[in-house]
C-alpha cells in the first residue's frame, strides 16, 4: 500500500515529489541530531574497547551492508532533466547531502554504540532499542516513527531514479517505446511509473528485505564500477566532448572507485554473486535479443562509424 501510494505521488510530478522529500528529509536529519544529542548523554565510553571488534573484514562487511544508505545520491544524476542548472546543482547537490550525512551517520553509530554494548544491538531497530535499554521511551518512540518515514524516502527516490533511468531507455528504444509516453497534464512517465510501483510492490511484499538490501548494494556497486570506467574509456575515446562537470584527479578516483567498490561486492557473499548473475545474464540477453539493434543512439553511433 505505502509503495502504490508513493507511486501516485511520482505521477503527479517531479514537484509534489520534491515537496514530499524534502518534508520528509527535514523529519529525518531532525531525529538524527535529536539522537546524537540525547544518546550523547547516555554514552559509557568502555561500550567502545574494542573498537573494531571484528577487525578490517569486519568494518568492509558491515560498509558492503550499509552502502545501502548512500544510494540515493546517485538519484540526484538520474534526474538531471528535471533540474534548472544541473551544472552546477548536481555536483554541489551529491557532493554536499553526501558529506553532511557522513558526519551524522558516524555520529550516529558511535553514540549508539557508546550507550548500549554492540552486541546487543543485534535486533531489527538498534537506534530504538539502544534507546529503549536506557531508559528513554520517549526518544524511542520519535525514532521509530523517524525510521518510518525514512523508509517511505528511500522507496520514493529509489523509485523515481528507476523510472527516469527506464524513461530515457525507452526515449532510446532499449525499452518499448510507448513507456515514454509522458501524462498529458502532468508530463510524468506515468506508465512507467505504474508498472514500477507495481513490481516493487510485489517485491516488498514477497521477498525478504535483507535479500532486497544485498541485490540492490551489489547490483549499485557493479553499476559505480562500470561508471567509473566509463568515464576513463570516454576521455580517450571521445575527448572533445562537451564536459560541464570533469570528474578530478583522473585516473584515481576511477581507479580507486573501481577498488573499492569490487573489495565491497567481494564481502556480500556467495548466494548474492549468483542472484546478481542471473539476472545480468538475463539482461543481456535482453539486451542483444531486443534493445541493441534498435537502439536510436547506437544506431547512429554506427552511421557516423
Amino acid at each position: 500500500m505505502v509503495v502504490l501510494l508513493l507511486s501516485a505521488v511520482l505521477v503527479r510530478g517531479i514537484r509534489p515529489t520534491a515537496r514530499v522529500n524534502a518534508a520528509i528529509v527535514g523529519v529525518t536529519i531532525g531525529v538524527l541530531v535529536l539522537v546524537i544529542v540525547a544518546g550523547g548523554t547516555a554514552i559509557d565510553t568502555a561500550n567502545w574497547s574494542p573498537y573494531f571488534p571484528f577487525g578490517a573484514v569486519g568494518v568492509l562487511g558491515g560498509a558492503a551492508v550499509v552502502f545501502f544508505a548512500y544510494i540515493g545520491f546517485d538519484i540526484v544524476a538520474t534526474t538531471a532533466e528535471e533540474t534548472r542548472n544541473p551544472q552546477s546543482d548536481m555536483p554541489v547537490g551529491i557532493l554536499g547531502s553526501l558529506a553532511i550525512v557522513t558526519v551524522l551517520y558516524v555520529l550516529v553509530a558511535a553514540v549508539i554504540t557508546g550507550m548500549v554494548p554492540f552486541a546487543e544491538l543485534a535486533g531489527e531497530t538498534p537506534v530504538a532499542e539502544a534507546f529503549a535499554a536506557v531508559d528513554m521511551p520517549v526518544v524511542t518512540i520519535i525514532v521509530f516513527a523517524g525510521a518510518l518515514l525514512a523508509l517511505f524516502k528511500t522507496t520514493l527516490l529509489l523509485m523515481l531514479g528507476q523510472t527516469r533511468v527506464a524513461f530515457a531507455m525507452a526515449r532510446d528504444r532499449l525499452l518499448p517505446p510507448w513507456l515514454s509516453r509522458t501524462h498529458p497534464k502532468w508530463q510524468t512517465p506515468h506508465r512507467l511509473t505504474l508498472i514500477v510501483g507495481v513490481v516493487v510492490a510485489v517485491l516488498a511484499g514477497m521477498v525478504p528485505i535483507g535479500t532486497l538490501a544485498d541485490l540492490v548494494n551489489i547490483g549499485t556497486l557493479f553499476a559505480f564500477a562500470l561508471v567509473a570506467i566509463g568515464v576513463l574509456v570516454l576521455r580517450r575515446t571521445d575527448p572533445d566532448r562537451e564536459r560541464p562537470f570533469r570528474v578530478p584527479l583522473l585516473p584515481v578516483v576511477s581507479v580507486l572507485t573501481v577498488l573499492m567498490s569490487g573489495t565491497l561486492v567481494a564481502t556480500l557473499g556467495a548466494t548474492n554473486f549468483i542472484r546478481f548473475g542471473v539476472w545480468l545474464v538475463l539482461g543481456v540477453i535482453v539486451y542483444f535479443a531486443y534493445s541493441r539493434p534498435r537502439s536510436t543512439v547506437g544506431r547512429r553511433g554506427e552511421a557516423t562509424a
